[in-house]
């Protein structure tokens, strides 16, 4: 054949070139979105985990010697000890401090009012003082009233003092209805004028101590006479028969 036969004629197709398989350009069918996004999600969890340090493993437990940790309870215990000692000392001089406070509590209580105790002492000395003429006989009778209205002065004082800083109080008897709560009856009498037993005189008056009575008055009591009615008339009409 000549060199001019084996060229392919350009008006005429190439069986060879036919028979050749066409290559695509593209890498293959395009992935769908599910794919992709787990495609992205493995790659993360990859990176997550090339980002972690390995685990070391764990470190096997240290046996210790029984002698130490006999050495070690034995200085815990004698701590515990220490401690409890001292917690009981410390309650011990707690017990005993409160005990002293109690004790002087009880005996120095009344010290506020001694105290105003000690004040009206005080005015009777110079109410006596002022009185020391009297002994001689040298005293008119304006000095006998000035006397008499100090007297009366400081036992105001002293009731006043007594009911608005102690609360202790008199309260009033004769004219009221006798109440055994607040009067001792040490005398009785009869009326016929009155309905219910009632206060006649008093011989001593009572106080009370805030709502508590701590004295009674001792007082004469008043008593309703019964009036004699028809039935009492009639039993008294009526002869006493007695049993033969």
């Amino acid at each position: 054949m000549s060199k001019h036969s084996k060229e392919a004629n350009p008006g005429k197709p190439n069986p060879a070139e036919d028979e050749k398989p066409q290559v695509n350009n593209q890498n293959g069918p395009e992935k769908s979105a599910e794919q992709q996004a787990s495609e992205k999600s493995a790659d993360r969890s990859a990176e997550k985990s090339a980002e972690k340090p390995a685990e070391e493993p764990a470190a096997e437990p240290v046996k210790q010697d029984p002698a130490t940790k006999i050495a070690e309870l034995e200085a815990k215990l004698a701590e515990a000890n220490d401690n409890y000692l001292r917690k009981a000392a410390d309650f011990e001089n707690f017990r005993k401090r409160m005990n002293r406070e109690k004790q002087d509590a009880i005996e120095y209580a009344n010290q506020s009012l001694l105290v105003d105790l000690i004040e009206i002492i005080d005015d009777f000395e110079r109410a006596l003082k002022s009185a020391e003429s009297f002994s001689a006989g040298e005293f008119n009778e304006q000095q006998i009233k000035a006397f008499y209205d100090g007297i009366i002065m400081i036992e105001k004082r002293f009731s006043t003092t007594l009911e608005n800083k102690w609360g202790l109080k008199r309260f009033k008897s004769a004219g009221e209805p006798f109440d055994p709560n607040f009067h001792e009856a040490v005398m009785m009498n009869k009326s016929a004028d009155i309905g219910e037993p009632v206060v006649q005189d008093e011989y001593l008056k009572g106080y009370t101590l805030k709502d508590r009575v701590v004295r009674h008055a001792k007082v004469t009591v008043l008593m309703p006479e019964k009036k004699p009615g028809p039935e009492n008339q009639e039993n008294d009409a009526k002869p006493s028969v007695e049993n033969q």
